[in-house]
């Protein structure tokens, strides 16, 4: 029977490994479509008002392009949303028009697609030349002389793609508070993070656990998608307060999470260098001199109160004073010959450095507030 459980229990752990994904997977999807609710929405009701000015308004029989336009142009994400709905309105625009009117001079058929394409692009790269309005310009030109239309309806498409555009300007300056706050989430997520790998590095170098310290340091070059996730996060609550007059009043509070973007990035990068030495240290057996972990336990610490007051809406200056308590001490721990755990000390500083600037000081501040390092010891 031992025997027989003993064969099977990799089909167990597999089938188990696999049900955690499917039940990650699921979570995943599922707050893929809560965060996306509002643009889904805002796209179902673009459309059907645009449909619906665009046949009871202007009495214009399918108008196809008035919701299709609409649509496009406010896509998926919040970001450079008034530039996507100028670029699609005026591809589509272009495209409808150009067609219309080769179509009902020449007619459709192969060569008159050809001619639309070419005239259509022509005309888009002279009016912008953005890559977005030469495509859209050409798709819907290929649209329009493919789908003749009935008497009298030709220029009325042109006039649905407008109507369409139009309807997607006014609902691109209607958006909620969620990109404005997903910034402060992201760079607070991100701090949390530096915190975790930092208490995760010091707990392996005290317990010389080197599996441990080569997953910390899994863990730490796996952070690259925090730093995408902030960046994407303030680029889009930029572009929100940029486009919509509803939301300018949140500008302040929007920019100065902007301006946190790049000294994250860099106190994220100056703590998987920091992991690595550690785990470089611990790999080859020697052991952190007295009070490394201390430091590492207490830039934890400070990191922390710097994640909670993102987290609570409050200056990330909060954290300064612990972090100068950290740097001070950097002055005083012993050091070696060692140069596996010099590099901790001076990655550490480093690290220290950068968080600093998270909390506002430009970068000679910070290092100003570095004490002299004690003296090199045998």
């Amino acid at each position: 029977m031992d025997d027989y459980l003993r064969s099977d229990a990799p089909v167990v752990e597999a089938l188990d490994r696999a049900w955690d994904r499917s039940r990650l997977s699921l979570r995943t999807r599922l707050d893929r479509l809560r965060s996306r609710i509002f643009l889904l929405v805002q796209c179902a009701v673009s459309a059907g008002v645009a449909w619906w000015l665009a046949t009871d308004v202007f009495d214009h029989r399918s108008p196809f392009f008035a919701p299709v336009v609409a649509v496009v142009c406010l896509g998926m994400s919040y970001g450079q949303r008034l530039r996507r709905v100028f670029e699609v309105a005026v591809g589509v625009a272009v495209g409808v028009f150009t067609a219309d009117v080769f179509v009902h001079v020449a007619g459709s058929g192969p060569w008159q697609i050809s001619a639309v394409v070419l005239v259509s692009m022509g005309i888009a790269t002279l009016l912008d030349g953005s890559a977005v309005i030469v495509t859209q310009s050409a798709v819907q030109g290929i649209v329009i002389a493919a789908l003749v239309a009935s008497p009298g309806q030709a220029f009325g498409r042109w006039t649905d793609a407008l109507i369409g555009g139009a309807i997607a300007l006014v609902a691109a300056t209607v958006v909620p508070q969620a990109p404005l706050r997903r910034p402060r989430v992201a760079a607070a997520e991100a701090v949390r993070k530096i915190g975790e790998l930092l208490r995760r590095a010091a707990a392996s170098a005290r317990d010389d656990d080197v599996e441990g310290a080569a997953e910390v340091l899994a863990s730490a070059r796996g952070t690259e998608s925090l730093l995408r996730d902030l960046r994407s996060a303030a680029d889009e609550g930029l572009s929100v307060i940029t486009s919509s007059p509803f939301k300018r009043h949140h500008r302040a509070g929007v920019r100065k999470m902007v301006d946190l973007v790049e000294p994250l990035d860099r106190a994220m990068r100056s703590t998987r260098v920091l992991v690595r030495r550690v785990t470089v240290a611990v790999g080859r057996g020697e052991a952190l001199p007295p009070g490394y972990e201390a430091l590492l336990l207490e830039l934890a610490e400070a990191t922390d109160i710097i994640g909670r007051a993102l987290s609570e809406n409050a200056s990330p200056e909060i954290g300064r004073p612990a972090l100068l308590a950290v740097a001070t001490a950097t002055g005083s721990v012993p050091r070696t010959s060692s140069l596996a755990t010099e590099t901790v000390l001076a990655q550490v500083r480093s690290t220290i450095v950068d968080l600093l600037q998270v909390t506002g000081l430009d970068v000679d501040q910070a290092i100003a507030a570095l004490p002299p390092e004690s003296p090199r010891g045998p």
